[in-house]
């Protein structure tokens, strides 16, 4: 039974989720739209008017995200909306890094609930004013998409956290699946209204849209597209609990770029790739890729940055110098430790507590010295999970201000209201050691804010009378558990959860030596300035440029059904070899030569039961009884099954072992390959291949006379590539002067000897029907692994040999659509059946007039 959640985006989008009025489309802005798969000339016939064609900037760049970086508020006076630019949005920030000709579209929902006879009008303004595309998502749906599934079901899962038992998160609702479908397709929507897809590179952001990619490729084959994830990515055996696990990763394979904030995050998601998909990556150069049905899709590291100018912007306000007089007063002779965190049970802010409590109570000499001034900042969800942890960060500040506090002393101080920008960057650039103790965090900015603070400006030393060239200290505490802390080599890295290591942390940041401190802040501050979020977001373009240069070099074919879907790339000359057309070149040739694999191409891979069928046995006699004809069944499979199997074949050529044994017909002997015949060093390959199966649960041995092949097929995906990749490089090393090769394929290794290959059958069939006189007129080959592709390349370098009178017409087919020597494709072992079918009914046609009289005779009867 098809899961549910493969259900047709049609069924998805067509429900009561939907049966609202559409939202209105800026009418200023043209519709350029294009033609998905090959390049034609109907790219150039386009619903839109030359003018306005021509005014579509060509360096554009589209950015999706579920929030525009707009504020939105209704004016007292005249109930109309005003807007004006989040100067804090990180969206906004990031065109630091495209150069100055780059046009840029938000495409993004506002912060406020705009009634639906409002909406043409703001989208209006909105275009014109701030080249913001709003999404305006009913009440009902947008609760649903981001206060449902983002933040009940993603959110928790992502950091960590399992729906175990009722009390402890929600449990998977499809309801909210379809939320999330629904407007991750309305967003998706409006970026095809505004999209150039020949030229417009689009970024999307986050978790909140992760199936928009399937929408836009599913439009646009060939869209540009990238995809930042600011969240972390759960490891396999969290990510796989999710229901609609494989629709998500899918929708983040439709991208051509995924950028993550950590090896960590990456690893995790290559790794559910592997194991729920089956795909394997490489890297290539330093990129990390993914074969993805021909398209790579590569993989981006790269913590993203802050915004200099605007920190130090901040740091140059009046207000600013001023309360950070004010903050020194405050706390003069006490050394302040920070820590500024949301409030969600992630932030740790509770576990923070008890390690400051921890503190001082080991450290008795500290009391009345040290003061922690939490700032938290209001949470970006509701729930039950939510209150709890405040009332727990409440609870233990207020104990711990009772035992360790006087009446002139709090060691715990908590703001928890909103605290303005300059306010938090005073507290910054006077704490002498932040705290970031998040159990499970994406990134976290809050380390580097502090460092750019503590660095200072020219404009706030002044105000404040510090010398310019004064040293600079700062100190971090940072839990390994967030996305900043790899960045970080300088910072004090603990487990929040261990206690005892933070408070031990904290006490070696504030009594450390100012000289060791400058050193740390040093290093980080080149760090922080060097890697800004400029950098960032022209890194992740660069990127994103490079893995889209191919896309019009390929032809493009769309598969599959609903979030299933997925575009396959391949070369323009690989097309769907059509049965006429072989066949009549087929009835037009005098001497022809046809190489078949066996597993993948003549039985499927898929099938249990992996003799030949009769129907198979019956087309393989037809096709080697027309005099006409060499067939060959070229297979890595031992000669003992191929013979038992194809005996009532007398004229069927066998090459067993890929080609280490090769048998003309039934009657005549096996020929052994004098390139192969020296197999000594099966003995030293045996028991390397067994010491891995016996550490390797789920492998196994395969001995062939010629060979050695160890499968890991059945072990478990991560282990089982990871040990295929020590087993090649442990026996590369023990047969570096031994006549045998290595080689790995999907889910083997294999060693064979040395120079035996499917290649040299096809050569060596193909000499020798030139030998004999009768040059071959056509040659067919059809496979579906790597050693076929030997056969593809020996074939087509055989024939361009000088030997042959004429070349002969050729048909490369390999099984599947994917890239290939090959120049032509069928889809599965059914195909080929059927094409092997329609050369046998063509090599003994019935005389017309003969079975027209047997039709009359059966007819009269």
């Amino acid at each position: 039974m098809a899961s549910r959640s493969c259900t047709n985006l049609l069924d998805l989008t067509s429900g009561g989720l939907l049966d609202f009025p559409c939202t209105p489309s800026p009418r200023a802005l043209p519709k350029v739209m294009t033609v998905p798969g090959i390049i034609s000339d109907l790219d150039g016939n386009n619903d839109v008017d030359s003018d306005a064609a021509s005014s579509v900037c060509h360096d554009r760049k589209i950015i999706v995200a579920n929030m525009l970086p707009l504020h939105a508020k209704r004016d007292p006076e005249t109930a109309k909306w005003c807007f004006s630019l989040d100067k804090d949005s990180l969206l906004l920030h990031l065109k630091d890094g495209f150069s100055s000709e780059t046009e840029v579209i938000y495409v993004g929902s506002l912060k406020a609930e705009i009634d639906a006879s409002e909406q043409e009008e703001v989208a209006q303004k909105l275009l014109e004013d701030f080249n913001c595309v709003p999404t305006f998502l009913p009440h009902d749906l947008q609760k649903k998409f981001y206060l449902g599934f983002c933040k009940q079901q993603l959110w928790p899962l992502f950091h960590y956290m399992l729906p175990i038992c009722p009390d402890h998160g929600d449990r998977f609702d499809r309801s909210l699946w379809r939320a999330y479908v629904s407007a991750n397709k309305i967003f998706a929507d409006k970026v095809m209204e505004v999209i150039n897809p020949d030229d417009d590179y689009v970024w999307v952001h986050d978790y909140h849209l992760m199936i928009l990619p399937t929408f836009l490729r599913k439009r646009f084959y060939r869209v540009k597209l990238g995809f930042f994830l600011h969240s972390p990515f759960p490891s396999s055996e969290i990510y796989r609990t999710l229901p609609v696990r494989d629709e998500i990763l899918r929708g983040l394979l439709n991208c051509d770029l995924i950028g993550f904030h950590t090896f960590d995050y990456a690893r995790h998601f290559l790794s559910c790739c592997s194991r729920m998909l089956g795909l394997d990556y490489e890297s290539k150069r330093g990129h990390i890729g993914l074969d993805y049905f021909g398209r790579t899709v590569y993989i981006k590291i790269l913590p993203v940055g802050v915004h200099m100018g605007r920190l130090e912007s901040v740091l140059n306000l009046p207000s600013t110098a001023a309360k950070i007089k004010e903050i020194q007063e405050q706390f003069e002779g006490k050394k302040l430790i920070l820590g500024v965190d949301d409030m969600d049970i992630f932030k740790g802010i509770s576990l923070k507590l008890l390690a400051i409590e921890q503190l001082l109570q080991q450290k008795p000499d500290l009391r009345g010295k040290v003061v922690l001034v939490q700032i938290v900042n209001p949470a970006r969800s509701l729930g039950k999970d939510v209150q709890e942890a405040k009332s727990e960060t409440y609870v233990t500040a207020k104990r711990i201000n009772e035992v360790y506090g006087s009446s002139n002393y709090k060691p715990v101080i908590l703001i928890d209201r909103p605290v303005p920008r300059f306010e938090k960057s005073a507290y910054y650039a006077v704490a002498e050691c932040c705290i970031v103790n998040a159990v499970r965090d994406g990134m976290n900015l809050v380390p580097y804010k502090y460092i750019v603070c503590r660095q200072g400006t020219p404009s706030m030393d002044k105000a404040l009378g510090i010398e310019a060239d004064a040293p600079r200290t700062s100190m971090l505490v940072v839990s390994e558990f967030i996305g900043c802390s790899p960045s970080l080599s300088g910072a004090i890295r603990v487990n929040p959860w261990d206690i005892d290591a933070v408070a031990d942390a904290l006490s070696s940041a504030i009594t450390m030596l100012n000289s060791e401190k400058q050193l740390r802040h040093e290093k980080h501050y080149r760090y922080v300035s060097s890697h800004d979020v400029a950098y960032w977001s022209s890194s992740f373009v660069k990127d994103l440029e490079r893995a889209c240069r191919d896309h019009y070099h390929k032809r493009c074919w769309g598969i599959g059904l609903g979030l299933g879907f997925r575009v396959v790339s391949l070369s323009p000359n690989f097309k769907k070899l059509s049965i006429d057309h072989i066949v009549s070149a087929y009835r037009r040739t005098n001497r022809r030569a046809i190489f078949l694999d066996y597993d993948g191409t003549v039985v499927s891979q898929a099938s249990i039961i992996k003799t030949p069928s009769p129907e198979v046995i019956s087309i393989l006699n037809s096709l080697c009884n027309d005099p006409k004809n060499t067939v060959f069944i070229v297979s890595g499979r031992g000669r003992g099954s191929l013979s038992e199997w194809f005996a009532p074949c007398e004229t069927l050529g066998i090459a067993a072992e890929h080609g280490y044994f090769l048998r003309w017909n039934r009657t005549s002997e096996w020929e052994t390959s004098p390139i192969g015949a020296d197999l000594d060093w099966k003995d030293i390959v045996e028991p390397v291949m067994r010491l891995y199966t016996e550490a390797t649960d789920g492998s196994n041995i395969e001995t062939k006379e010629s060979a050695l092949v160890w499968h890991h097929q059945d072990a478990d995906p991560d282990f089982g590539s990871c040990q295929a990749k020590e087993l090649l490089d442990h026996l590369e090393n023990v047969l570096a002067n031994e006549p045998a090769v290595v080689k790995r394929g999907q889910h083997i290794v294999e060693v064979k000897p040395q120079g035996v290959s499917k290649g040299l059958v096809a050569e060596k069939v193909l000499l020798r029907m030139v030998d004999d006189g009768t040059p071959p007129d056509f040659v067919m080959c059809v496979g579906d692994d790597r050693s076929d592709e030997d056969m593809f390349e020996s074939i087509l370098s055989t024939v361009a040999s000088p030997s042959l009178p004429a070349p002969p017409e050729i048909f490369a087919c390999t099984v599947g659509r994917k890239p290939s020597k090959a120049k032509y494709y069928l889809d599965d072992a059914a195909d080929v059946v059927k094409l092997l079918q329609g050369l046998a009914n063509a090599s003994v046609p019935k005389p017309w007039n003969l079975a027209h009289v047997q039709v009359s005779f059966e007819s009269s009867v």
